[in-house]
């Protein structure tokens, strides 16, 4: 069918929501719009889905939800009884529809008598990823659209290990959603029914304690932390979202008494009505705890977004301004406070490893071989840093130190297997407490780095692809730079790239086979002047990722500089 008939039936279900009815009548009175949300199945990638909260198969809703969960729940039986029997974990934000949508999930699954472990309210993202592990369950659902915008949400698909799906898996479970061909006949049990034969199991406070008993072993030096947190007073934030469940005794367990949340962003609501976009690497959502903070007299403010899988922060600079740091500046100081400390306990090993996605900044590896530690770069996605974790774990050649993305991702203790902002919040209080103790300020610190290490920046942007051929107009982008081979960005000499998807590296107009990494649709360019840039289509969004790194002699140069290199690749892509 094409958009205007799937439009037509969408218009005859008989089991829409008021609420989509409504959106059906106002919203189908634009063509495009019709044509944009019925003339495609929403895209799900190695990250789930994610869009915006409307009726049509191009959107998010109870029937898209319902599809895929449907087709997840005949994955589960392909793989017998044990699976059904081990189960889904499932969680949700605090978006509109995210727990209706859970529910529904577990309805879905319940009827296929798959069990199913249903958290009684909002939770954080990384609970659910180690819940999954803890739960032994076969796989995790999480409702979620991360820190987009109030009008969006998302499904997100985790594995037995904690992870998100991998790619096989994921493509099975999309190719069994694309069968079925009711999108509004798929069975969902009662809750009652469920919870009488005991397919649908609560879980809760039970699950929280396990977890934050796994979170007292982020902090590395607890002597250092008794002794000097009383110096230092945080702004905490959870941006209206998940952080809120479980901030306050992680914290306090941690040894960090003296935390502040924002009253204004510590309610719960899905209108998130203190910022446009709810997410930490924005200056404006930091706005109300820079007011506080000035009150309070605090240096330090900590947000997490509204899943509270990315964690940022904003900083008091010599000015007394507040500075919002970069998820790559952030990293950067955890990898070398983690280093420093190692030493001066006597315990740093060239065992130690570090890893992170090869879109995000070298500093921190330049930093790591400086102390004679290992790196690894792995594709994006927190998956990646989980395999290269459980490679460790089975090879016994490495001890996973930490994990990082430029996009505010950290992870230090893997017993979750994906980004966790409670633990990146943990970390990045003890690495302030250091600060502290010496008499200096975060930003101090990393003036002290760059001192040592030379200034490295990068700026992330993602440029919009939006609409019904925004797929299409990505895949022919990405396809025409293959094939011109770009010698020069900005003026500057390409020496090196990287074809993910190619599996090619070419240097010189010479290519050798690029090996280490499973396909992906990357391009990596490595430039005279010690710039990369990198371009990679998202897995959730109809955006073309664009991302520079840049190494100059002082902040102010290398931030112009990143910023005239994005200018050239978002022209490289009109």
């Amino acid at each position: 069918m094409n958009a205007e008939e799937t439009f037509e039936e969408w218009k005859k279900a008989k089991n829409l929501p008021d609420y989509l009815q409504d959106q059906l009548r106002t919203l189908g009175k634009d063509k495009k719009w019709v044509e944009d949300a019925f003339g495609q199945d929403i895209n799900f990638g190695t990250a789930g889905m994610r869009g915006r909260l409307e009726p049509g198969t191009n959107r998010i809703n109870l029937f898209t939800v319902g599809r895929v969960t449907e087709g997840l729940a005949r994955l589960i039986e392909e793989n017998g009884q044990g699976a059904k029997k081990r189960g889904v974990a499932i969680s949700f934000d605090s978006r509109y529809h995210s727990r209706e949508f859970a529910e529904h999930a577990a309805r879905i699954l319940g009827a296929h008598g798959i069990h199913v472990y249903l958290f009684d309210d909002l939770r954080p993202t990384p609970e659910l990823s180690y819940s999954v592990r803890h739960l032994h369950a076969f796989a995790g659902i999480n409702i979620t659209a991360s820190h987009n915008a109030k009008q969006y949400n998302g499904y997100k698909v985790y594995g037995e290990d904690g992870a998100q799906m991998a790619p096989e898996n994921a493509d099975r479970l999309f190719a069994h959603a694309q069968k079925v061909t009711d999108i509004f006949a798929v069975k969902a049990a009662p809750v009652k029914e469920l919870r009488a034969n005991g397919t649908l199991q609560l879980i809760g406070e039970d699950v929280d304690e396990d977890y934050l008993n796994e979170l007292k072993n982020v902090n590395v030096n607890t002597r250092m932390i008794k002794e000097n947190a009383d110096k230092l007073k945080i702004i905490y934030t959870p941006l209206h979202g998940t952080g809120k469940m479980l901030y306050d005794r992680a914290f306090r367990e941690g040894g960090f008494d003296n935390v502040i949340p924002v009253p204004s962003q510590s309610i719960i609501d899905p209108e998130f009505p203190t910022t446009i976009k709810p997410n930490p690497e924005f200056r404006d959502v930091f706005d109300p705890g820079v007011k506080l903070a000035n009150k309070k007299h605090a240096n330090v403010i900590i947000a997490t977004d509204p899943d509270a899988d990315r964690m940022g922060a904003c900083v008091r600079t010599e000015n007394g301004d507040f500075q919002v740091l970069t998820g790559n500046q952030i990293a950067t100081l955890m990898a070398y406070y983690l280093l420093v400390n190692l030493k001066q306990s006597g315990k740093l090993s060239k065992d130690y490893e570090i890893v992170t996605s090869v879109v995000s900044s070298a500093l921190p590896f330049k930093i790591a071989k400086d102390f004679g530690v290992k790196t690894k770069y792995v594709l994006t996605g927190f998956k990646y840093i989980g395999e290269e974790v459980d490679r460790m774990n089975k090879t016994h050649d490495g001890k996973f130190l930490m994990g990082f993305e430029e996009s505010y991702g950290y992870l230090f203790k893997p017993f979750a297997r994906d980004k966790d902002a409670m633990q990146g919040a943990l970390m990045f209080a003890e690495v302030a407490t250091y600060y502290a103790s010496r008499g200096m300020t975060v930003f101090d610190g990393l003036k002290e780095i760059w001192q040592k290490y030379g200034v490295a920046y990068e700026i992330t942007d993602a440029i919009p692809m939006p609409g019904i051929g925004g797929q299409k107009k990505m895949a022919e982008l990405m396809t025409k730079l293959r094939n011109e081979h770009l010698t020069k960005i900005n003026g500057a000499k390409v020496i090196k790239a990287q074809d993910f998807l190619k599996q090619e590296t070419f240097i010189n107009g010479q290519s050798t086979p690029l090996k280490g990494f499973p396909k992906s649709n990357v391009l990596k360019y490595f430039l005279d002047d010690e710039t990369w840039v990198a371009l990679r289509p998202s897995g959730t969004e109809p955006v073309i990722k664009a991302y520079v790194g840049v190494n100059r002699e002082n902040i102010d140069v290398a931030k112009k500089a990143a910023e005239d290199y994005q200018k050239a690749l978002a022209a490289l892509l009109k």
